[in-house]
């Protein structure tokens, strides 16, 4: 459904974009995951043709966005990362101006309308003024106006961003049901938990440039990322030591022990040589692999830097 290929986009002397390739498919939701400056957002621009790219295409449903800009946006709905609402006019009035730019009119928008009210839980507050929501509700309300002329594609740009826990959830849940209803959607965010609870398929980018794109399993075995257990007993290195060959240990000293161990059967492994061998163990703990360990790994800092 979207293919994009060397992708790149410069502003002044600041590379914003530099080779960026994925394709999506239909009915998916893919997530771009990074930190802010990563170039999420300026990927998103230029898909949905409000930022043209220095080199690189990009097609959506087969058209080509710099030659066939028009008939590409008619299928596009996007949700900006800001909240593009006229706070004075009610949500009626906002979803009527949004819907009538992109073509809809009459008995239609006001039917397409009453549908995403619906869909994002604010049909007993349409008539309300936008300024007395709260935060949540106006980043629905945000989405249902790219919902509102039924899009095939969805471009969603942080749009949980600054709200409380349940709100988010409450987004996600229709941006998961839409796509079950045949949408396809591309998902940027800096919340590891929302890629990994949402995301078919995650690209992490950082300065500009995708590190690895997959599922998150993967991910995970891309990036090398194994579970970590950390064994704490009355024992000393020196009786541990010749049960570990082939274990990557982290960490070493008497009476405490850290591996990083790739997959269940070497974990069963090591732990049985433990145990078999009589090892004074108190305590074991195991970290499964994440998300947030493969980002790490592959950019060499937290999400949050």
């Amino acid at each position: 459904m979207i293919e994009v290929r060397g992708l790149a986009k410069s502003f002044g002397d600041v590379q914003a974009l530099s080779g960026v390739d994925f394709a999506v498919g239909e009915g998916e939701i893919f997530g771009f995951l990074g930190p802010n400056g990563a170039g999420k957002t300026t990927t998103i621009s230029i898909i949905a043709g409000l930022l043209g790219a220095d080199s690189g295409t990009v097609r959506v449903n087969g058209m080509d966005i710099a030659k066939d800009g028009t008939r590409v946006r008619q299928i596009l709905g996007v949700v900006p990362q800001d909240i593009a609402l006229y706070e004075e006019l009610t949500a009626r009035e906002n979803l009527h101006f949004w819907g009538g730019l992109y073509g809809l009119a009459g008995k239609k928008l006001r039917g397409e309308t009453d549908r995403v009210l619906e869909i994002v839980g604010l049909s007993d507050r349409a008539d309300d003024p936008v300024r007395e929501y709260s935060g949540g509700m106006k980043r629905r309300l945000n989405l249902s106006a790219g919902l509102i002329h039924g899009p095939k594609v969805i471009l969603l740009d942080e749009p949980t961003l600054g709200i409380d826990p349940q709100a988010r959830l409450n987004i996600l849940d229709i941006i998961r049901n839409g796509v079950s209803g045949g949408m396809t959607a591309v998902y940027t965010t800096h919340y590891l938990e929302e890629a990994e609870k949402l995301c078919s398929r995650i690209a992490i980018i950082d300065h500009g440039k995708i590190l690895a794109q997959g599922t998150l399993a993967e991910l995970v075995m891309l990036a090398g990322e194994g579970s970590v257990v950390t064994v704490t007993g009355a024992f000393s290195s020196a009786q541990v030591s010749p049960l570990l060959k082939g274990i990557t240990v982290e960490h070493f000293g008497d009476g405490s022990l850290r591996m990083m161990i790739p997959g269940r059967s070497e974990l069963s492994g090591a732990l049985g040589r433990l145990f078999s061998a009589g090892i004074p163990i108190e305590d074991v703990s195991i970290r499964e692999p994440s998300l947030e360990g493969v980002f790490m790994k592959l950019t060499g800092r937290e999400l949050r830097d």
